[in-house]
């Protein structure tokens, strides 16, 4: 436990206090604290999640079709339970419920599973699968459901926004990289509590405001920068713009090629690891900066995420477990309450960063239950053979 300690958890809470550092006496501007969140999301996470997905097998997927079928609807259904209860708890958008059950309901299974669950059970196939399972589901199932939420509540807005009331900016209009000719600018109003682009970000936010980022607008730009047109506000068009985004496509494309058979060479691995490994580091730092733009205070939200995230999910899974049958393997009963009550995934808080989409709530969730997961942790390990030798 003590290893744990000493080599998982201190080291994330050194580099998240680094990156609230780095934020608070401003080492990186706004725009640079957005490159590193595009960095993580958009290139470092789907390298990382497409290795550790890839080199799986359908074996693995067949293996245990119990747990597999526990994970997969464990652990969506529990992502789905946390974005209801927070809009219904907290009265909180749609956007804001899915950022929020992205951290509270989805464990960080690819920074830490390895690192917590081999010390304790050991590095064999049963906890590979453990964690191969968990972390698909989490990466391939959770992350696009939470992105097609985001940009139905981000249509919604734009739907309801009155373009009567706004905001007057310049922007700088996009240019081709070879074009020499000065910048040229526009005159733009942004209408009242309407998401915006990254251009019409950066022009509010050289007024000091600070505005949602719109989720398509951000990310889908053709070769001339200027934005394709919009799709329609369906829920199928969500989840399509979801399903593009590369953190969603990466694990989602490595699922398929395990599925039918398609194995990568291990002798490209290097090809995605040498990127993939940066994920981990800059995603904690980048966490930091989050936490840096807002002021930390414990409130019952974030304490409930806390709850959720660390005792209330694996709670619900073990019982699941239990009742399905597994009781007779508590070993791997307990494995997978291991890996479903790690901290939030830190892919949940790259997201609200990038989009401003529930910040403070989520860096403050975030923080205490890192902090709290070395509580827990102790907590879980003591009751799971109590509730081996009862059931």
């Amino acid at each position: 436990m003590i290893s744990i300690l000493v080599n998982d958890i201190i080291p994330i809470l050194v580099i998240m206090i680094l990156g609230y550092l780095c934020g608070k006496f401003s080492f990186f501007n706004d725009d640079q604290r957005q490159g590193l969140n595009k960095l993580v999301l958009n290139i470092a996470l789907p390298a990382a999640l497409f290795v550790s997905i890839v080199n799986a097998t359908r074996h693995i997927f067949a293996q245990d079709i119990v747990l597999t079928l526990i994970s997969i609807f464990g652990v969506t259904g529990l992502f789905l339970l946390s974005y209801v209860l927070d809009k219904v708890m907290f009265h909180r958008t749609t956007q804001e419920a899915a950022v929020c059950a992205l951290i509270a309901g989805s464990p960080t299974i690819g920074f830490l599973g390895f690192a917590v669950l081999d010390p304790i059970y050991g590095n064999n196939v049963t906890t590979n699968l453990v964690i191969g399972i968990v972390s698909i589901v989490v990466n391939d199932v959770t992350i696009p459901i939470g992105l097609a939420l985001i940009d139905q509540g981000q249509a919604k807005d734009r739907a309801k926004a009155s373009t009567k009331n706004g905001i007057k900016v310049k922007i700088n209009l996009p240019q081709k990289m070879t074009d020499k000719t000065p910048v040229k600018q526009k005159e733009v109003m942004i209408a009242d509590g309407v998401p915006v682009s990254d251009i019409e970000a950066k022009a509010l936010r050289e007024q000091g405001i600070t505005r949602e980022i719109d989720l398509v607008r951000a990310e889908i730009e053709n070769h001339e920068g200027k934005a394709k047109k919009e799709t329609d506000n369906s829920t199928k068009a969500a989840v399509i713009n979801a399903i593009k985004q590369p953190v969603a496509a990466a694990p989602l494309l490595a699922v398929i090629l395990v599925l039918i058979g398609i194995k990568i060479p291990t002798a490209w691995d290097p090809c995605f690891q040498l990127i993939a490994k940066a994920n981990s580091g800059v995603a904690v730092l980048a966490a930091g900066l989050a936490l840096s733009t807002v002021k930390f205070s414990i409130t019952k939200e974030s304490l409930w995420n806390t709850f959720y995230r660390l005792l209330l999910t694996p709670a619900i899974i073990v019982l699941v477990a239990y009742l399905c049958g597994m009781g007779s393997d508590p070993e791997k009963i307990a494995m997978l309450c291991m890996a479903t009550a790690l901290p939030p995934a830190f892919s949940g808080i790259i997201i609200s960063s990038r989009y401003n989409i529930y910040v403070k709530e989520g860096a403050n969730s975030v923080a205490i239950s890192t902090v709290a997961f070395a509580a827990s942790c102790i907590f879980w390990i003591w009751l799971l053979p109590i509730l081996a030798s009862v059931f």
